[in-house]
């Protein structure tokens, strides 16, 4: 985010290590995937796995297009470092099984340099989309789509909303503010 101050001097109170062309690139085709997860996270509590197998799919295809190679490379160990944390996290309860490969197959869209960016992003996104959602299920929007089973499981939440969303507005932030 670039401010200006009284000098007229522009100042970037933030800037990120995703270079901007790659998060215009990755922001583009990542945004349908991320509609289908939050979507039917929503109505069956399911991340499908094609819409995981997609987004690892675009990863690879763009990522090397438009990361250094090496950064390319890199970037794929946190995939295995975010599946085995979700692993983890779904034995104990925490994380439903497609919430945790979900998260494995984007973190490799997430830059080093910009990971306490977006895990304060995943949690302010996390509490919004929480008090969102359960407020919206307790009003006549609920009437607006009938039948969904979030509505229905009091004690689960769709992690897809939040984590879908979460990589959606990095992405778009990153093509605008990126290196």
């Amino acid at each position: 985010m670039i401010e200006t101050v009284s000098n007229g001097t522009a100042v970037a109170l933030f800037a990120f290590d995703m270079p901007a062309r790659a998060g215009l690139w990755f922001f583009l085709t990542t945004l349908p995937v991320c509609f289908w997860v939050m979507l039917s996270d929503l109505r069956a509590m399911r991340i499908p796995n094609k819409a995981v197998l997609t987004l690892f799919g675009i990863y690879l295809l763009v990522g090397v297009w438009v990361l250094p190679l090496p950064l390319f490379g890199m970037q794929l160990l946190n995939l295995i470092v975010v599946l085995l944390i979700g692993f983890v996290l779904n034995a104990g309860g925490v994380f439903g099984a497609g919430d945790a490969k979900f998260a494995a197959a984007a973190a490799p869209f997430v830059l080093l340099g910009d990971v306490r960016f977006v895990i304060i992003l995943l949690a302010v996104n996390l509490l919004a989309a929480f008090v969102t959602h359960r407020i919206a299920g307790r009003t006549p929007l609920r009437r607006l789509a009938p039948g969904w089973e979030s509505w229905e499981r009091k004690k689960d939440f769709p992690m897809g909303l939040s984590l879908g969303s979460s990589l959606s507005i990095y992405l778009g932030l990153a093509a605008i503010y990126g290196s």
